[in-house]
């Protein structure tokens, strides 16, 4: 882990985008007058015949995306999380998905961390919307370089998917030798006491904690679920049998993200593991620093600690 080294995903999709551009001829990209902020600027500048400013039209943005990925363009259509989730959710349900049509989604600016504009842009209910519509992929890279790879990896799959990046400079976690698979969750850190299952800007804090509960003699085991939908039940599972309390961290709503995926897989089980989200607790953001508001809505490494000393103490045997 080089947390020195700072990047954010937006960043690191626009780079990734203009090099997948060179490989990929088919390769369009739209934008709805945020180049700038996405970083789909990168690729305007490389590719200026493959892309396309639709202007504030996030919803006519999808349908034409999905139109121009009936003749063999893979369309990856940028915008804020709160737009492409929210203003565009009709378009996105029911011209993309429910067609199965091939079109990626890359959305910026997602969770509280995106900082000083506010509640009103501040998408925490994105990966709850997107998860819940059939057939489509889910993933929300831990750094910029997993960005890079998902990014890849969604272009390679067959049909729509969600990508949530984020605004803020964060830490890089994994390295070029790290695997991802759309599905397949990566374990960081093992350990027999607790798990902390994490995704995004969160993975960054669990690992913190993880340390911490270390100085503690609490083993911690870490996973990246870098995947929302599909979820890899089979180390979800793993994790519930052999640590026997989890915690699952996200910068999102505690209602029907990260932990509510994780409930559900678990609630088929005979023998369940108590489970502390950290999220948002069903309220709206503010204005402030990204650090300043993930302390003040629960989400740092100290909430964590807490949690876990929570569910260790429920923990059966």
């Amino acid at each position: 882990m080089n947390s020195t080294q700072l990047i954010s995903t937006r960043d690191a999709f626009g780079k990734e985008l203009v090099n997948i551009g060179k490989e990929k001829k088919n390769i369009i990209v739209f934008s709805a007058d945020l180049a700038k902020a996405t970083k789909t600027s990168f690729f305007a500048k490389a590719f200026p015949e493959r892309f396309f400013n639709v202007g504030i039209a996030e919803q006519n943005m999808m349908g034409v995306a999905a139109g121009l990925s009936t003749t063999g363009f893979i369309p990856v259509v940028s915008t804020l999380a709160i737009f492409a989730a929210g203003r565009a959710y009709d378009q996105v349900r029911n011209t993309i998905a429910h067609s199965g049509f091939n079109v990626k989604i890359a959305a910026t600016h997602s969770g509280i961390s995106m900082g000083k504009d506010g509640s009103s842009h501040q998408a925490i209910e994105d990966i709850a919307l997107m998860r819940v519509i059939p057939s489509m992929r889910v993933i929300v890279p831990v750094d910029g370089l997993e960005t890079k790879r998902a990014l890849r990896a969604a272009v390679e799959y067959k049909g729509p998917v969600y990508i949530r990046l984020g605004r803020p400079e964060i830490p890089i976690i994994t390295d070029e030798k790290s695997s991802f698979v759309v599905g397949k969750a990566n374990i960081l850190r093992e350990g027999k006491d607790v798990s902390i299952i994490a995704c995004g800007i969160m993975v960054f804090e669990a690992l913190k904690a993880a340390d911490i509960l270390a100085s503690r003699g609490i083993k911690t085991r870490v996973i990246n679920m870098h995947t929302i939908k599909p979820l890899d039940t089979e180390v979800l599972y793993n994790a519930a049998k052999e640590t026997g309390a989890i915690i699952t961290a996200e910068d999102h709503s505690i209602i029907g993200g990260l932990g509510s995926a994780v409930l559900e897989a678990l609630a088929c089980k005979e023998t369940r593991p108590p489970v502390y989200q950290i999220g948002v607790r069903d309220v709206f953001g503010e204005s402030g620093e990204p650090n300043e508001l993930m302390r003040k809505y629960g989400l740092s490494w100290k909430d964590i600690v807490k949690a876990a000393e929570k569910v260790l103490s429920l923990k059966a045997g």
